[in-house]
């Protein structure tokens, strides 16, 4: 009886070593580089012209709008003036409907989005169809989607996840047709002449050479998903973070509209940060090809 060699498991382990080795270096590498300490740097500099104009000068335009210790006094409030602080539940539960309503969008926008661009980019019939009809729906604002939204699904909530699924579709499909299209014609030729069937070239050629212009789709429409959910809910919503922005202006609540618009830019920069490191993992052979 043959014995299973354990070099497969032990390279595994290696490789898991390795990579944990280059993150730890990378990591010191960024520490000791200014960056960080240049992004703190400009964070306090923003927070310092933020309180200058709004409470300690209060220049004209800017004397209504509220300062910076009022909206963190309210934040961090076990009692806040308003009801919204990180004590209060009903904060994160307008975080969580907001979050579940983008990624739904955002999930569908991915599903439909590439495999369309990328056949819009592989076939030129198919993207002689279908082009056209993009570039003609892709420009029309999300708001003036609304009307329409509300007559399809007259559900509230169906009605929201659509136009925010809309925006995030369109910047997925077109970039994802750059991707395809950036691709140098000589893969195609060298791939035919060795004999490879349409779906080789397809799988082997057209997904991984499109792949950074999707991923770099994926940041920009989870963008947009976000700002054209906060469209949706100041309109329809009933709770998530822009139905609390619209909310707060109406009720003369202002320290609670800079609240939200701070968590929606976190939960914003959080979600494409995600999306970043999924297409680092995915395209390891892209840092190598960029590597000196």
């Amino acid at each position: 009886m043959q014995i299973p060699s354990a070099k497969p498991k032990g390279d595994a382990v290696l490789a898991e070593i390795t990579n944990f080795e280059a993150m730890a270096f990378r990591l010191k590498q960024w520490i000791k580089s200014p960056r960080p300490y240049l992004m703190v740097a400009g964070l306090l500099l923003f927070l310092a012209v933020w309180y200058m104009t709004t409470e300690l000068f209060k220049l004209p335009r800017f004397e209504k709008l509220p300062g910076p210790v009022a909206v963190i006094r309210e934040w961090l409030s076990e009692d806040p003036s308003y009801g919204i602080s990180i004590y209060v539940s009903e904060y994160y539960l307008h975080i969580i409907k907001s979050m579940m309503r983008v990624f739904e969008a955002f999930g569908l926008a991915t599903l439909l989005g590439v495999p369309l661009g990328l056949f819009m980019g592989w076939k030129k019939v198919f993207r002689d169809y279908t082009f056209p009809i993009d570039e003609t729906l892709r420009p029309i604002p999300m708001l003036a989607w609304v009307p329409l939204a509300i007559l399809m699904w007259p559900a509230r909530e169906a009605a929201i996840v659509y136009l925010t699924f809309l925006a995030a579709f369109f910047a997925t499909t077109l970039n994802t047709l750059l991707g395809v299209e950036s691709i140098d014609e000589v893969y195609f030729r060298a791939a035919r002449c060795l004999g490879s069937k349409p779906r080789h070239i397809f799988f082997r050629v057209v997904v991984p050479g499109a792949l950074p212009y999707i991923f770099t789709g994926l940041q920009i429409s989870m963008g947009v998903a976000w700002f054209s959910l906060v469209a949706g809910e100041m309109l329809a919503g009933e709770y998530g973070l822009g139905y609390l922005i619209w909310n707060s202006f109406v009720m003369v609540q202002y320290p609670i509209i800079v609240i939200a618009m701070v968590t929606l830019g976190f939960i914003g920069w959080a979600s494409s940060a995600a999306i970043r490191f999924v297409g680092a993992l995915l395209m390891k052979w892209k840092v190598r090809e960029v590597s000196p």
